[in-house]
């Protein structure tokens, strides 16, 4: 098990969160909402996802810099009808936005059992499951889904229609803390295509097809053609409902009408739902977790196929990557640290341009 991008520099998460958040904050984003959005960034690292780490920090720049994104989020409650909410992110910060959505979600579900939010006009707002450990770790099954800026096709088509849409789900995990799915309806996050070309590298086949429909290793014509569904014309259904619950329903946008983190000057409309259920109110917490336990004791129960050494249950490889990276200190791509260094130079932050400046 090794990072997603190895370098040879390695670096303390607090001097990354710092740094991020002292971004935010110079462009008017407030102190609390910078620390989260820059706590969901080194937190995917740390989780070793750099596809939507530090990585993108130099996108959300651009789009709170030329307004795509405001700074201040401000969001209102549409509807408020018992177990449900629609919250309207009016394009602040998605990070802040999904917190929201959390706290909504979760307070709802204490009083009714379940709490079901809906959002409108948001961000991107990193990883899922960042927000359904949230409510996991409040006794809480959690469902989080979002669309995103199209790259893929309907099948059989060839023109860009449906986002790599991402969806989790955290259950509360006993002993072992939250059992997380993390994922999204193509074969690979559009992310990951992103840091293979920063990195140099080809991807492999499957993941995507070029401009005119062909199979590609290229990073680059992956990108300007179509990104592959997961389980083929399987992914593409299942993109298009997540689209639907979370566009349609909500009343944001949805197909085209979506941008993503990578479009520096159009607004998101990014849609959300996530979907909290109040596990004591099916049974006792205490109950769930220890059958939670036994769950797990019994997947890796196993023997060994050859060429694992372990089990893993959902989510739990991210919980060992994320021990390992904060005793060892981050690993950062090349281009990452390059990015970074950038960004300090705009800003006149010569310590940090220095410190990221790639060996």
């Amino acid at each position: 098990m090794t990072p997603d991008s190895p370098s040879i520099q390695r670096f303390n998460p607090s001097t990354l969160i710092e740094f991020a958040q002292l971004i935010y904050e110079k462009v008017g984003v407030p102190s609390e909402h910078a620390w989260l959005a820059a706590d969901t960034l080194v937190q995917a690292d740390l989780w070793g996802h750099q596809s939507h780490g530090m990585l993108r920090l130099a996108w959300y720049l651009a789009r709170l810099q030329s307004g795509a994104m405001k700074a201040n989020t401000q969001t209102t409650l549409v509807t408020d009808a018992k177990s449900i909410a629609v919250l309207d992110g009016q394009h602040g910060v998605g990070q802040v936005i999904a917190r929201q959505a959390v706290e909504q979600a979760v307070t709802r579900a204490k009083n009714h059992g379940v709490g079901v939010v809906s959002v409108r006009n948001s961000n991107h707002f990193g990883t899922c499951m960042y927000f359904t450990r949230m409510c996991a770790k409040q006794g809480m099954i959690a469902l989080l889904m979002s669309n995103a800026g199209p790259n893929m096709a309907p099948w059989g088509g060839m023109k860009k229609k449906i986002g790599t849409n991402p969806i989790s789900i955290a259950v509360p995990g006993g002993s072992h803390g939250p059992v997380v799915m993390d994922m999204a309806n193509s074969g690979v996050a559009r992310g990951k295509i992103y840091l293979a070309e920063k990195q140099g590298k080809d991807i492999p086949l499957g993941w995507a097809l070029d401009s005119k429909g062909r199979p590609t290793t290229n990073p680059r014509h992956a990108i300007e053609g179509l990104i592959l569904p997961m389980a083929g014309h399987k992914g593409y259904v299942f993109g298009a409902m997540i689209d639907i619950l979370s566009g349609v329903l909500s009343g944001s946008g949805f197909l085209e009408q979506v941008h993503g983190p990578y479009d520096p000057t159009n607004l998101s409309f990014a849609g959300h739902l996530l979907i909290a259920l109040d596990v004591s109110n099916f049974q006792p917490l205490a109950q769930f977790e220890r059958s939670i336990d036994d769950y797990i004791k019994s997947l890796k129960d196993v023997p060994l196929a050859e060429g694992h050494d372990k089990v893993y249950f959902p989510g739990e490889m991210e919980n060992d990557f994320d021990v390992v990276n904060r005793r060892d200190g981050l690993l950062l791509a090349k281009d990452t640290l390059t990015s970074l260094s950038d960004i300090a130079k705009e800003f006149n932050l010569s310590i940090y341009e220095e410190q990221f400046s790639p060996s």
